[in-house]
């Protein structure tokens, strides 16, 4: 399968906003981005104003950086969400926020969503007390969550839970931190992403 291999550091540079790739790590002060809040490169830090299809694409990699997709599953998910009922960028940041990946991450048991998906491939996610090992796979309404491992496993969860408190938890995800599960309480909406994200943009460039 393939992934992104570069420094993540790099994207949230280019974007312009801290992405939060590496999780905690992005809010110490050893961040890249905080000593160098330009772009990457020879001429990172000349202004260059963008056409209307640069904004268009620099909004789509800037969504697909968040959620840690690439072209291809992107594309599939903008053709599902196309022939959704209602509006076409909700319903495609709606079922981005409904990967098991983001609602691992969004429970704040990992750090990242890198983090989240090493968690699911190595089988510490359930999913109605089911083992799930894919990352990708779509959460539904009343699905519940559990995190599966040994005391030394859950420890080390709740070390992670103690870093991402002040993250907080979408009012989607019922979660609790004792019991390390989670409840779809109803689908994710637009103003639960929580990122500055127009998805309008990314509409018109698929649209051509």
């Amino acid at each position: 399968m393939a992934k992104y291999t570069s420094p993540s550091c790099r994207v949230c540079r280019r974007q312009g906003m801290k992405l939060f790739l590496k999780g905690t790590k992005c809010s110490t002060s050893k961040c890249t981005y905080n000593k160098r809040a330009f772009a990457p490169g020879q001429h990172g830090q000349a202004r260059i104003k963008l056409s209307n299809y640069g904004l268009q694409l620099h909004e789509k990699q800037k969504v697909k950086h968040i959620y840690g997709v690439l072209e291809k599953q992107f594309r599939l998910y903008f053709k599902r969400a196309s022939k959704a009922k209602g509006v076409t960028g909700q319903m495609l940041l709606s079922m981005l926020e409904q990967r098991l990946d983001n609602v691992v991450f969004r429970m704040g048991v990992a750090a990242s969503r890198p983090a989240a998906r090493q968690m699911i491939r190595h089988g510490h996610v359930k999913v109605n007390q089911r083992g799930v090992n894919v990352p990708s796979a779509q959460v539904k309404v009343n699905d519940a969550i559990s995190i599966a491992g040994d005391d030394d496993y859950k420890k080390r969860i709740a070390d992670t839970l103690e870093l991402t408190k002040g993250r907080g938890i979408p009012s989607w995800i019922q979660f609790d931190a004792q019991k390390l599960t989670a409840l779809i309480s109803r689908l994710p909406q637009r103003d639960d992403v929580g990122y500055p994200v127009q998805e309008q943009l990314i509409v018109e460039l698929y649209s051509k």
